[in-house]
């Protein structure tokens, strides 16, 4: 059976004994914390322990809820640790959030890990990813209520595989969304069938890459209308290469990604007639070997054609920018957010892409390991960018935790990107040691609200009372962002390693005006991933945002976008609607209500030369 830390410690294979174990943590507050996760200062480790958290006045409330129980969504993650500490148990998983029948409201895909090395004799909880569907009603009071029925057996997952994260996508237009899940072995391309079932075309499609891969993203790099492929291949782990590896103070522990050579990512061509071509070398993709945890595409250069932005860990990140021809060329150190303001490479897990400054153009954020900071870049417009995270605000709350699933969303509906980052340890924190945790990597949440006025861009992170669902400490990895009882407020779903996946609704969205709209290739057709938005409201405020699943960590959004409008009197529609499609047409559909979604088809609007 699985293993939690505290039977680790006392394995016949450690090499050295546990009185050892005991005299070394014990002297944690004296002695020197070493490199890597453990730079962190003493104060910035007591910053991390949950019990020290600032607590919120009596008249604060949480912004969200937890209605995970509620809801019927009961998936405990296994990372099947059996006490050899294989690097990948630590790293997984995610899930989706997509609309997998068509009936308007997002279902539910959670991403399972299981047992890694098929001659031990643990016993995974379950090791079949899950498929829930939502069956959201209105109670006797009329309050929308959201209710999970596991429907993974009649909609054919397939069982096995280890699992790492998951990317949505329609590859073949026909109106259903798939699945392509990343994995600790072969990836599966799932294809929703349409009649609430899916099947594995992963081998027929020519995706079933075998590294270890762990993001992806669907993305039109060649502006013909359907989805290409980017896997994200982390670093070449197998268990006959497997190596015990110690934290600096002597702890069994996971390894670094140093400990594991780089290999290249792979980019997948959709040919329109169910398969892909891998073009990983012809495409430029290949000259550099990476080690991946966070994708994103996006138009970075303002050119009209998508580039990708790759999160490596522990080495320089990459921005893939297109070429227009099917070839990519990494900018990233040119462009200024290869490393940080120091010029050092960091620990990038998630990444998630937004105009946070509201000048037009996509801003990154990434977030990194305990001892780093998690980081801005903004966008300067010709896609070059600079590291702001310091004067924002952002740096020194992010100094005590290891980031993973990351997103900009507008919790309060007021027109402003709000921040929130799920943390969790990849390496042993030895204080929980002390305390006898079982599993000692767990950290609390972080959100942070944005008080920017005008073109002062400024955070700062919410506080949090003992009640609040962001007091609890987990190893979370997953987070994805939705609007899941389409009340027209952004919800979250956080996946949590060697734990519970958390269902939290927002309460305060609706206290604000909104409009939701989901950009079509086609009616009742793609989503068109890749689209811009920009919104002109009454007051003359504008915003701008990209349709897309892709970012945060192993886990896929909500493709519909919510604009928060604040408060608004009197008129109930918008001075101006403008997308820009993936093909190049820009087309501006006038005035629409507010406060309901509302389906933008392509060639339908007022074309805009």
């Amino acid at each position: 059976m699985k293993r939690n830390y505290l039977s680790i410690l006392s394995s016949t294979k450690l090499t050295i004994q546990l009185h050892t174990v005991l005299f070394l943590t014990a002297c944690i507050v004296g002695c020197n914390s070493g490199t890597d996760e453990k730079s962190a200062t003493q104060t910035q480790n007591v910053a991390a322990d949950n019990s020290e958290q600032v607590l919120a006045p009596a008249q604060v409330k949480s912004p969200f809820v937890d209605v995970t129980s509620s809801s019927g969504v009961d998936f405990q993650h296994d990372n099947g640790g059996t006490g050899h500490l294989y690097m990948p148990e630590i790293m997984g998983a995610g899930g989706a959030l997509f609309d997998a029948d068509g009936d308007g409201d997002l279902d539910l895909y959670l991403v399972q890990g299981g047992t890694i090395d098929s001659s031990e004799s643990a016993i995974p909880l379950d090791d079949t990813d899950r498929l829930l569907r939502n069956d959201l009603y209105i109670d006797a009071d009329g309050n929308r209520r959201l209710k999970f029925t596991d429907i993974t057996q009649t909609a054919g997952i397939p069982a096995g595989g280890y699992g790492m994260g998951v990317a949505t996508g329609d590859i073949d237009n026909d109106g259903d969304i798939d699945l392509y899940v990343t994995n600790l072995g072969v990836n599966r391309l799932l294809k929703n069938r349409g009649d609430g079932t899916f099947e594995d075309i992963s081998q027929s499609s020519g995706t079933d890459d075998d590294h270890w891969s762990v993001p992806a993203t669907f993305f039109d790099m060649d502006n013909d209308g359907d989805l290409d492929l980017y896997s994200g291949s982390y670093v070449d782990f197998r268990i006959a290469n497997h190596k015990d590896c110690f934290s600096s103070t002597g702890l069994p522990d996971y390894c670094s990604p140093h400990s594991y050579s780089a290999i290249p990512d792979r980019l997948f061509e959709n040919k329109g007639d169910g398969t892909f071509e891998d073009i990983t070398a012809k495409s430029g993709i290949r000259k550099i070997a990476s080690k991946a945890l966070g994708v994103i595409s996006g138009d970075f250069n303002a050119d009209g054609y998508a580039d990708l932005y790759v999160a490596n860990d522990g080495i320089a990140n990459q921005l893939w920018i297109n070429q227009t021809d099917n070839t990519f060329v990494d900018t990233a150190l040119f462009a200024g957010c290869a490393v940080n303001y120091e010029g050092s490479p960091e620990a990038s897990m998630g990444v998630d892409a937004a105009d946070v400054d509201g000048d037009g153009d996509e801003d990154l954020f990434v977030t990194h390991l305990r001892g780093e900071t998690n980081t801005l870049y903004v966008n300067h417009g010709d896609g070059t960018f600079e590291d702001r995270t310091i004067r924002l605000g952002l740096a020194g709350p992010s100094i005590p935790y290891t980031g993973f699933g990351t997103a900009w969303l507008d919790i309060e509906n007021d027109g402003k990107l709000d921040l929130l980052a799920v943390n969790g340890a990849v390496t042993v924190e030895e204080r929980l040691v002390q305390m006898n945790d079982r599993f000692p990597y767990h950290q609390p949440n972080q959100l942070f609200r944005n008080l920017s006025e005008g073109s002062d861009l400024r955070f700062e992170q919410y506080p949090v009372a003992k009640n609040d669902p962001f007091s609890v400490s987990n190893v979370s990895r997953g987070a994805m962002f939705g609007d899941l009882d389409n009340d027209g407020d952004l919800d979250v779903v956080i996946t949590n390693n060697s734990g519970p996946t958390r269902v939290l609704k927002n309460v305060v969205g609706q206290k604000n005006s909104w409009i939701g709209l989901r950009p079509l290739l086609k009616a009742d057709s793609s989503d068109a991933l890749g689209a811009t938005v920009k919104l002109t409201t009454i007051d003359g405020n504008q915003l701008m945002r990209r349709v897309r699943t892709s970012g945060s960590y192993v886990s896929a959004s909500d493709p519909r976008l919510v604009f928060g409008l604040g408060e608004i009197h009197g008129s109930k529609k918008l001075s101006s609607i403008v997308v820009h499609w993936p093909n190049g047409l820009m087309e501006e559909y006038g005035t629409l209500p507010i406060e309901r979604y509302h389906d933008i088809v392509q060639g339908t609007g007022k074309a805009i030369e």
